[in-house]
């Protein structure tokens, strides 16, 4: 069986080229001070769950920090009820405007994993609520980050209903909604399926991508996506062909490594760029997980000194 060390060196992601210059280039850009001069010319943003609870030790004082390190955008993570993390929302865009960050995006989660008949209208009564809450506060896109249980072809399309309905709700409130991947995305179901099953090898023929189902299943018109390029190298497969495949489908990018961008030098983020660029895509969010011996600030600042440094990024 074909092993996920054994798919990143045979991926066409992962090149000689991105494992040198993916390291190489971070440590130049965190001693450089001339990069934040050049911030003003590139755009990117910052999913701010990569700060955990750091950033809610001081907020306002953090924002700012984040638009000093570079960043000119924020994804907004911990909403409930109109709040971001016991913030209130419109309290919080103040902050953030005051440290010139915009507020494009928020990752949200209907409070059950399970979709069902019965269910179904207290999703979309969950959804018209969490519309409307963000509509005043004026950001682009409402994108579930979280995926339901999905164990057979006939589970995959029932959610995608649920997404298109999401969708309409989103659309009637001047949003779009969008769907956000792990690597389980990647899994295999079957009609009538018990488990999805993960992997390339030893699936039945009538087995289908659950990702590549939820692309097949919602209407373009009504649910864009969020591809999380680790998280598809994880998944064992290839963000570049997907990006080719469905240019109009995957309208925003989770830049995002093992940890600060670049260190790992398993994605080639140059090559993803370029073909990001060349979608039309203008939403770029870093998402950092997983950094050891320095805070969540720091790794942040890491992974915006490596894009500011990156001639491939606009």
């Amino acid at each position: 069986m074909t092993n996920r060390r054994d798919f990143l060196r045979s991926a066409s992601i992962l090149t000689v080229g991105g494992l040198l210059s993916g390291k190489s280039g971070s440590a130049h850009a965190a001693g450089n001070p001339a990069v934040s001069e050049r911030k003003a010319a590139k755009s990117f943003g910052l999913q701010i769950y990569s700060l955990g609870g750091e950033l809610y030790k001081d907020v306002a004082g953090g924002l700012k920090k984040i638009g000093q390190m570079g960043y000119s955008t924020i994804e907004l993570a911990g909403y409930r009820d109109g709040k971001i993390n016991g913030v209130d929302m419109l309290e919080f865009k103040k902050m953030a405007e005051d440290a010139g960050l915009k507020i494009v995006s928020s990752h949200v989660n209907p409070p059950m994993s399970e979709y069902t008949q019965s269910n179904k209208a207290e999703i979309a009564e969950y959804w018209k609520k969490t519309a409307d809450n963000h509509a005043k506060l004026g950001v682009k896109y409402l994108v579930q980050p979280g995926q339901p249980t999905t164990r057979s072809i006939e589970e995959v399309a029932f959610v995608c209903e649920i997404f298109n309905h999401a969708g309409e709700i989103a659309k009637a409130a001047g949003l779009r909604f969008g769907y956000h991947n792990h690597d389980l995305e990647y899994a295999r179901v079957v009609p009538k399926g018990e488990k999805a099953v993960f992997g390339r090898h030893n699936v039945p023929k009538e087995a289908k991508v659950i990702y590549d189902l939820f692309l097949k299943d919602t209407d373009p018109a009504l649910v864009v996506f969020q591809m999380d390029v680790y998280w598809t190298v994880m998944g064992q497969f290839d963000p570049l062909e997907y990006l080719k495949q469905y240019p109009d489908r995957i309208r925003i990018l989770h830049i995002k490594d093992r940890a600060v961008l670049g260190q790992s030098g398993m994605m080639n983020f140059e090559n993803i760029f370029k073909q990001a660029y060349a979608n039309g895509i203008e939403d770029f969010f870093v998402e950092l997980e997983g950094v050891k011996n320095i805070t969540q600030f720091e790794g942040v600042k890491g992974c915006a000194d490596y894009l500011l440094k990156a001639p491939f990024v606009k």
